[in-house]
């Protein structure tokens, strides 16, 4: 192919050469020495197309054998593609600034008192997971609820000791003394899946498991009650039933019963489900509950919101 292409190239030039001699015998012929403009411009422009049609054949040779370049009457040019990106906090900023026109600056009184001192009537514990904020779906405003969250929604029992949980109800019930403790679970856990998934011969140093141990009871309650269900089934049992647990687990707290024994304070339960937005709410019957056998739960004033 390159022994054409430069056959060619060699036929053009020669081409050239007769058409220049010929325009110079023309020239001749009528008595000058200097070529007419009409032919020197047909003959450059004969020059410049035999040129182009070089270059173009060279191109095509190289870009066959794999050397793709540019040609020598272009330069590389080097492309830089610039990816914007995207700032996360600046969404952040403008809810924010959405937040201090819209509900601060119209309720400046009211953010005032916020400042001085806080008495929500609720204290909540509810699961880390993302898709479950309970000042979203339950509609609490500032100040009106104290909240603590953590991976399944668990309440530890008095004698495992010191957690963030477990201090956060110290604070709320003591100090702020809330008038309400609500325990809010919800419809695909990741966290009691881990749960239900323990095996208990492994020796783990993994945080998760070592945090969701502590609901086990209801693990094997549930798995021992319906042990004919789905993997699937057993967790959404279990998502309710460690509510329940952690509703029992509040009453080993002695100044958490102390309180629910006077009256002063109540103990409830909430699932949300968010596969179909409902919620159902309840309870706990301190009277009718017992820690005797570690498996009884007695609730009350259960209602279903759909």
């Amino acid at each position: 192919m390159a022994m054409a292409l430069f056959q060619s190239s060699s036929l053009a030039c020669s081409s050239s050469m007769d058409i220049s001699y010929n325009s110079s015998k023309a020239s001749h012929i009528f008595g000058s020495q200097l070529r007419s403009p009409e032919i020197e411009q047909t003959q450059l422009r004969f020059l410049g197309s035999s040129k182009r049609n070089s270059t173009v054949r060279l191109k095509a040779l190289m870009e066959s054998l794999g050397l793709v370049q540019d040609t020598v009457e272009s330069r590389p040019k080097v492309t830089r593609v610039s990816k914007e990106v995207s700032d996360p906090f600046k969404e952040l900023k403008h809810r924010f600034l959405s937040f201090k026109k819209d509900k601060y600056l119209s309720n400046l009184e009211h953010y005032k008192g916020l400042a001085e001192a806080q008495a929500p009537k609720f204290m909540v514990i509810a699961c880390a997971d993302s898709r479950v904020c309970p000042s979203s779906i339950l509609g609490f405003q500032p100040g009106e609820a104290f909240v603590v969250r953590n991976v399944a929604n668990l309440v530890p029992p008095h004698e495992n000791g010191p957690t963030e949980t477990n201090a956060a109800l110290e604070f709320a019930v003591n100090s702020l003394e809330v008038e309400n403790v609500l325990v809010v679970g919800h419809s695909c856990c990741g966290g009691i899946k881990a749960l239900m998934s323990l095996q208990d011969e492994v020796v783990s140093s993994s945080f998760i498991r070592n945090w969701v141990v502590v609901g086990k009871p209801a693990r094997l309650q549930v798995n021992a009650a319906a042990s004919d269900l789905s993997f699937d089934q057993r967790c959404r049992h279990c998502e309710k039933e460690s509510i329940n647990r952690s509703l029992m687990n509040l009453l080993t707290y002695p100044w958490i019963e102390e309180r629910v024994i006077r009256g002063k304070l109540s103990i409830h339960g909430g699932y949300y489900d968010f596969t179909d937005c409902t919620f159902e709410k309840w309870t706990l019957d301190y009277k009718g509950s017992t820690m005797v056998s570690e498996s009884s739960c007695s609730i009350k004033n259960r209602e279903f919101w759909a």
